[in-house]
């Protein structure tokens, strides 16, 4: 799985020669990497870490997928029953690294592509890698994931800040901030679910900076998942959607208004595709009735060794933790391309590529409301789909 891709300037110079390359050995790229394979066609996954699934590593220690099991394997092998409904983080690493041996992968780990540019003679893609590789392909699909670079806001007086502040990418667990007033900023599910995890791990004062409510949601209800509910409404009109999620809410949660928690004037799946996914509830709407997670305003600034919140309260926290997301980080690979948009993200995703770029396929870009990684299944093999009717210039393997 760790062999040397071949350079440009070794590599045959007919375009029947090139593999379709894979940039990203998370699931997406895995996935697409088996979907293409079993199409015959040659796939290289090129990953910048020394390891498949390297992202999942870095997650925090709680975490756990708020997809089911069934839902979310990647296409050609289940994923074990002992994982139990929702798989933990290491137990999406184990499948992970299951996955590429079970498929028999073909995986170059330690090589970070910078740059995709159109091929010299216009037939297919260049790829710019470390060391000076220089790799061509019939086809590339970008596969580095939705959550790529941690976004940390440029506030006012963040660098003069005297507290502890970290992205939420840096948090492992609650054992460095037991006994210690600590501030969350974001309320997404990884920010949810980091308050609770550190009220549960002993922190004195646990805080969570709210700048808009979010959609809260029981993971399950009366044993039936949520995710099977957003897969079966998925291609309902976005407005029907809205109003049966709202009277859902008003019948499965409690009303959090008095707490800073108000249920959101928008729709939950208008929401959804502006990006905005919602809070799967593992405690936050416990926590935050019984007062062990107090909600504020969002942060503005600060000053000093203060916090400085969009209501006017100055707090102190001895730490700041900032779930804030992640940027896409794609305007260096492809950004002189033209297929990204103002939020720097594919402006065409899955089987689709764009009109002046054949051949460059973008996956694991959207936050659909059905889970992602049972989206990504899909996009591989809708993608191979694409990529072996192309065929043109394709290496295939052998027999």
């Amino acid at each position: 799985m760790t062999d040397s891709p071949t350079s440009a300037q070794s590599a045959a110079p007919h375009p029947a020669d090139h593999p379709v390359y894979v940039v990203g050995g998370g699931p997406g790229g895995l996935a697409v990497a088996h979907a293409l394979r079993a199409r015959g066609v040659r796939a290289v996954v090129l990953e910048r870490s020394d390891r498949v699934g390297d992202s999942w590593r870095r997650h925090y220690d709680r975490l756990r997928l708020h997809t089911t099991r069934r839902l979310s394997a990647l296409p050609g092998l289940p994923m074990p029953r002992r994982f139990g409904r929702w798989p933990s983080r290491d137990d999406m690493v184990r499948y992970l690294e299951k996955y590429a041996e079970h498929h028999r992968l073909e995986i170059v780990t330690g090589v970070e592509v910078s740059r995709v540019e159109r091929a010299p003679d216009g037939a297919g893609w260049l790829l710019r890698a470390t060391g000076g590789r220089e790799l061509t392909g019939a086809a590339v699909v970008v596969a580095t994931g939705y959550n790529h670079t941690p976004r940390l806001p440029d506030w006012p007086g963040r660098d003069a800040y005297t507290g502890e502040l970290l992205h939420a990418a840096a948090y492992r667990n609650a054992r460095p901030f037991a006994g210690r007033d600590v501030l969350v900023v974001g309320v997404g599910n990884t920010g949810a679910e980091i308050a609770v995890d550190l009220v549960e791990g002993g922190a004195s004062r646990v805080r969570l900076a709210v700048r808009t409510p979010p959609h809260i949601v029981r993971r399950t209800t009366a044993g039936w998942p949520s995710q099977y509910s957003a897969v079966l409404v998925r291609r309902l009109p976005v407005g029907l959607v809205d109003r049966l999620c709202r009277v859902q809410a008003r019948v499965a949660l409690p009303d959090l208004s008095a707490h800073g928690l108000p249920l959101p004037r928008s729709g939950l799946y208008s929401r959804v595709l502006e990006g905005a996914i919602p809070v799967q509830d593992v405690g936050l709407v416990d926590a935050v009735r019984r007062g062990a997670v107090e909600v504020v305003a969002a942060v503005e600034g600060f000053e000093g060794g203060e916090v400085v919140l969009a209501d006017g309260d100055r707090i102190a926290p001895d730490a700041v933790v900032a779930a804030t997301g992640y940027v896409r980080g794609l305007e260096g690979l492809v950004g002189g391309l033209g297929v990204l948009d103002d939020r720097g993200s594919p402006v065409v995703r899955g089987a689709r590529t764009p009109d002046h770029a054949p051949g460059l396929y973008f996956t694991g870009f959207t936050s659909p409301i059905s889970g992602n990684l049972r989206e990504l299944a899909l996009d591989a093999e809708r993608i191979a789909r694409a990529v072996s009717r192309a065929g043109a210039g394709v290496s295939r393997l052998p027999g």
